[in-house]
């Protein structure tokens, strides 16, 4: 089967790549066109996902389809965009139609549920990877980052942590467990939703964002960083699933949140005064901890004593030891 072949068959017919709002040119040219709003800002990220780094290899590939845009429009959550387009580079070691069929369908569950459209990308042969470019809209001067955290506001999360960390070692087929627990940690895993809502509640209100993937600590640090600030996480109020803590114990369910990855839950600052509301609307809101000055973050027990570990979460260039 030839590229273009390929695209025709799995991707250039699936109900998301026919276009849609801000869509102005699809699949089938040089370049896909986008048209974004007067008094909008386009915002833009890329992920790329690699077998056996970022996910098990061989794999269920609709899941995979499902996990692999995921985890990129997650990204535009975290800025309170919303999703317009993505395109999709391929990397593919053999060309199977049953597997392309099962990917293509996952995507598609994914993309239609997030409300983006495929425009576009590359196919060709190597090692089995993906490349996602997401592309969402937000208001002009009114998108999250990293950079605006205050002393004195709160630390939040927008709902239960460390479920994907708490799910890796049933991915990889080292432990098993009952239904009841394993499913939902599973779900969590392949099948993360973006928390693009939540995120576009935050426009306006929260000081700084990003979505979680290296583990609470690490992504905190960014935003320490980026804001000049320090952070207080506090570790006897992590929002933890029963079925979590059922599979690995308090402590280690705990750690899990901490330092676990793959969470793709929200992370934000917050001025007290707007928590009220947001909590009235229902949006599912944890506060974990505080924005102090200084610099760095620190991890404090029930006392307020430091309990920092050495290791704070996933780093892509770590070596191994």
């Amino acid at each position: 089967m030839g590229e273009f072949e390929l695209i025709r068959n799995f991707f250039a017919a699936a109900p998301c790549a026919q276009g849609g709002e801000g869509v102005a040119l699809g699949i089938g040219d040089d370049c896909a066109l986008l048209a974004v709003p007067l008094g909008e800002q386009l915002a833009i990220s890329t992920d790329t996902l690699v077998a056996g780094v970022h996910f098990a290899d061989p794999c269920d590939p609709f899941l995979l389809g499902q996990r692999s845009l995921a985890v990129a429009v997650s990204d535009l959550a975290a800025m309170g965009a919303t999703p317009v387009a993505f395109t999709l580079a391929l990397t593919l070691p053999t060309v199977t139609a049953d597997w392309l069929d099962a990917y293509a369908r996952g995507l598609n569950v994914m993309a239609q549920s997030c409300g983006v459209a495929l425009i576009g990308g590359d196919t060709t042969r190597g090692p089995l990877s993906f490349t996602m470019t997401v592309f969402g809209r937000v208001p002009a001067g009114q998108a999250l980052t990293r950079s605006r955290a205050q002393p004195g506001d709160l630390l939040c999360v927008g709902g239960e942590l460390g479920n994907a960390a708490g799910a890796l070692p049933l991915v990889l087929g080292q432990r098993a467990a009952d239904a009841g627990i394993a499913d939902p940690l599973l779900r969590h895993y392949w099948s993360p939703q973006p928390q693009l809502a939540l995120g576009q509640a935050l426009r306006g209100r929260a000081t700084a964002a990003l979505d979680i993937s290296d583990g609470l600590l690490a992504d905190c640090g960014h935003i320490a960083l980026a804001s000049k600030v320090g952070i207080q996480v506090e570790r006897s109020k992590l929002p933890l699933a029963a079925a979590l803590v059922a599979f690995l114990g308090q402590t280690g369910a705990e750690d899990a949140a901490l330092s676990g990855g793959d969470d793709y839950v929200l992370a934000f600052t917050l001025p007290p005064v707007e928590l009220p509301r947001l909590l009235a609307d229902g949006w599912p809101i944890h506060v974990v901890g505080q924005v102090v000055a200084g610099q760095g973050v620190v991890l404090v027990d029930a006392d307020g004593h430091d309990i920092t570990p050495k290791t704070r979460g996933y780093q892509h260039f770590r070596e191994t030891p």
